[in-house]
């Protein structure tokens, strides 16, 4: 075992490899799944959109319930244990995929995806205890750097490999999997100290439990709701985004992808880079306050952009936004115990699936609201306004659970 500084190193490699390979996993599987569905159900191609979105909104469904109970059993038996569990149920979930010969097989998969795939708690709650609390929220950025380079390199990889056949890219997700387990088992030390785990609770260890245990910090609740918020805010850019720049602009296919790319490449830089920089010379709450601001600007600007070419310098000025988040759970973890660290990054699991179960729905519906060109109400880009308003929202209530609450509790103390 790998102790000290090693150890720490070691953890936050591991969690950067294991949140770019899931996302890697994720991502390639994408190009190839309309394909699959059409392959097992034998249904054309729009029936099989509407069956992916069932399979989509059962991923969700198992990460909201899940998320907090990996958060609470790796609170338990450790970070190691439930990581590694993980990864190999991730494998077989995929070759299961991959050699699925009905769409309720199918469904078996994106159920298990779902459970096994609740690790992002898990990997947030690894950095909580492997970092000092000033260098938190630069070490959170990892896994928004890592995320962003996952979804540049998975839909690649998955077109690639969809050209052999629909079911390829699964079993490369598969490997992918497998070789992260070995990886995992060789290098990663347990970061959780005995004497900061404590006991399973089912009361605790579920969605709506772990939020009642989560608001009994008045902080800590406040910022949740506002990251929730946020997080809606940006599911506009997974539920509109490609529909959004083919009707405004008629932009093809390849060109929606280009732009998703830069998105991806630009998203790796400032969470990886940026924020590591940025945050310890700025703090926390400054940092937050300049990246929900951007981010506001940007939702409006995407809303009334008049020419396609337009959208680039925004997605530039947008990527400063990306500082927001790791601030945010930096302030939200520093608060909390450190036997309470997976049990806050599982509510916020939680939270975030929550976001994206909603989100495409109240963004859809907007969309097709104002989407008519026959219409005086013409403005495809609304739902960016929406997601303005949502993200405003969060900066209000953020400032109250930061300055308000926080400041009296400090009354308390004194």
């Amino acid at each position: 075992m790998i102790n000290g500084f090693g150890a720490r190193k070691h953890a936050l490699a591991f969690i950067f490899v294991t949140v770019l390979l899931d996302m890697i996993a994720f991502g390639i599987i994408i190009p190839v799944m309309p394909n699959l569905i059409e392959d097992v159900t034998g249904l054309p191609i729009a029936r099989a959109a509407t069956q992916g979105a069932v399979l989509t909104m059962v991923y969700a469904g198992m990460q909201f319930l899940c998320a907090p109970i990996v958060g609470a059993m790796s609170d338990r038996f450790g970070r190691r244990a439930v990581l590694m569990v993980s990864m190999a149920g991730l494998s077989v979930d995929f070759l299961i995929m991959a050699l699925a010969p009905s769409f309720w097989v199918l469904l078996l998969g994106r159920i298990m995806g779902g459970a096994f795939g609740a690790t992002f708690s898990t990997a947030f709650a690894v950095i909580a205890d492997v970092s000092p609390p000033e260098k938190r929220s630069a070490n959170f950025g990892l896994i928004g750097a890592a995320f962003g380079l996952g979804f540049i390199i998975g839909p690649a990889i998955g077109g690639f490999l969809g050209e052999l056949g629909p079911r390829a890219p699964f079993f490369a997700a598969s490997i992918l999997a497998a070789m992260n387990f070995i990886y995992g088992m060789i290098v990663l030390s347990e970061t959780l100290a005995q004497e900061n785990r404590r006991a399973f609770n089912w009361r605790r260890a579920n969605p709506v439990g772990a939020l009642y245990h989560v608001a009994q910090n008045k902080t800590v609740i406040w910022l949740m709701l506002a990251s929730f918020l946020v997080m809606l805010g940006h599911s506009v850019y997974p539920a509109i985004w490609s529909y959004f720049a083919q009707l405004k602009f008629n932009w093809s296919s390849g060109d929606v992808g280009l732009s998703l790319m830069v998105v991806g490449i630009l998203a790796a830089l400032v969470q990886g880079g940026l924020t590591r920089k940025v945050i310890p010379l700025l703090g926390e709450w400054k940092v937050l306050v300049l990246g929900l601001c951007v981010v506001i600007i940007a939702y409006l600007a995407y809303g009334f952009v008049p020419e396609g070419w337009m959208v680039y310098p925004i997605i530039v000025f947008a990527s400063i936004s990306g500082m927001a988040q790791p601030a945010m759970q930096g302030i939200m973890s520093n608060a909390t115990p450190a036997n309470a660290q997976g049990e806050l990054q599982g509510a916020m699991g939680s939270m975030q699936s929550l976001s994206f179960f909603f989100g495409p729905l109240i963004y859809s519906h907007v969309f097709e609201m104002f989407s008519d060109k026959s219409s005086a109400h013409y403005q495809p880009g609304m739902p960016f306004v929406f997601a303005a308003g949502f993200t405003a929202l969060a900066l209000v209530i953020a400032y109250y659970g930061y300055h308000v609450r926080l400041k009296r509790t400090h009354e308390r103390l004194s």
